[in-house]
């Protein structure tokens, strides 16, 4: 692999890696509003430990290949807390949208890595495939669960998209 593709690659895990950490911290945030007993606990708290487990792969490969973790991590762990936790504020459908509409970002820029990944990296490659699977299973459960009858969902959606667009570019380089 040439300098040009180390670095990139070294980008696309740093971003993966921060934002499975910034989407346990959304969890945790509206875990911590709704409780554990609200009735999309369940389904939150099942989907927050795959987050986790998708973070705890992405630290050991980014520890593997030498990868930074992005300094911009402390504003994650408080932003992802706050969205999580303002959401849940909102209602159980608003906390359902901030998944979705998390999750339809990562759809896109998953598949965008592993366009730009090619054959060149099968075992990136073949993490960002499962997770991004999983990702799709969390913003279909999201919308089953009535995320697009939020309060303004398409105001709500199309922020929490365009700040997630946002955190992706920062943590690439950051």
């Amino acid at each position: 692999m040439n300098q040009a593709d180390a670095k990139a690659r070294a980008g696309m895990l740093r971003v993966d890696q921060a934002g499975e950490y910034g989407a346990t911290r959304i969890y945790a945030g509206q875990l911590a509003v709704m409780g554990q007993r609200a009735p999309d606990a369940r389904a939150i708290a099942r989907m927050a430990e795959q987050e986790a487990r998708h973070r705890a792969v992405f630290d050991a490969l980014a520890a593997k290949r030498g990868v930074r973790p992005t300094a911009l991590q402390p504003l994650w762990n408080v932003a992802g807390f706050a969205l999580g936790a303002a959401t849940a504020l909102i209602g159980p459908k608003a906390a359902m949208a901030c998944t979705a509409a998390i999750e339809t970002e990562i759809d896109r820029h998953y598949g965008e890595q592993l366009e730009a990944i090619g054959d060149g990296d099968p075992e990136l490659s073949r993490l960002i495939e499962e997770f991004r699977a999983e990702e799709i299973e969390h913003r279909d459960a999201a919308i089953a669960a009535g995320a697009e009858q939020a309060p303004a969902y398409p105001l709500l959606s199309g922020a929490i998209r365009l700040g997630c667009r946002i955190a992706i570019g920062l943590s690439r380089h950051i």
